[in-house]
């Protein structure tokens, strides 16, 4: 059958989900606060719990990420405790760095069931994709996408998509490991 040809990804335990996640109302908050490094820091912590980072790109106001998780692992929770590490990290800047307005439109679209379980700011969009990977032919598809998000639509943040420094690019296309070292996804597929 047709099937047997494709090569299928997800082992007995383990499985790659292509997630994305963007800022309230696409606000360049990665970029306007700098934030890149914290997000790093989210990635160690995913590192820490046997995930591996196999591709990723962080645009101005949202970021894509192809991740590795050990069965044990949900990826909703995994995702949710990292929006909420950063939402919680945003805020703190947003206020040192006095950005009223921004801080005042994430207040306005918190609910008031919202408000009742403590939170004050929305900072992403409610929602975030996440599918998981089945096979290597979509998994390349998926990377060649994320790679190309810094030179698509209206984005034209280099000339060449693999200068991107965030981004799993130049690791993928040149061999030049980035600035955050991720693992190849031929090393997981063995």
């Amino acid at each position: 059958s047709l099937n047997m040809a494709v090569r299928t990804l997800q082992t007995e335990n383990n499985i790659i989900f292509f997630c994305s996640f963007t800022c309230l109302n696409w606000m360049n908050l990665f970029k306007i606060l700098d934030f890149y490094s914290e997000i790093y820091k989210w990635f160690d912590k995913l590192k820490e719990k046997k995930c591996e980072i196999i591709g990723y790109v962080i645009m101005p106001n949202h970021m894509h990420l192809l991740l590795f998780i050990p069965e044990f692992l949900s990826i909703n929770k995994l995702i949710g405790n990292g929006k909420r590490f950063m939402a919680y990290e945003i805020v703190k800047q947003l206020e040192r760095s006095k950005y009223q307005k921004i801080l005042s439109s994430m207040e306005a679209v918190v609910t008031k069931q919202e408000k009742t379980r403590g939170k004050k700011h929305r900072v992403f969009q409610p929602s975030f994709d996440s599918k998981p990977v089945y096979e290597e032919g979509f998994l390349i598809q998926k990377l060649d996408y994320i790679h190309h998000n810094p030179v698509s639509g209206k984005w034209n943040l280099v000339d060449d998509f693999t200068e991107y420094q965030h981004s799993s690019a130049g690791f993928y296309e040149l061999g030049k490991e980035g600035i955050y070292p991720i693992t190849h996804y031929k090393d997981i597929l063995g």
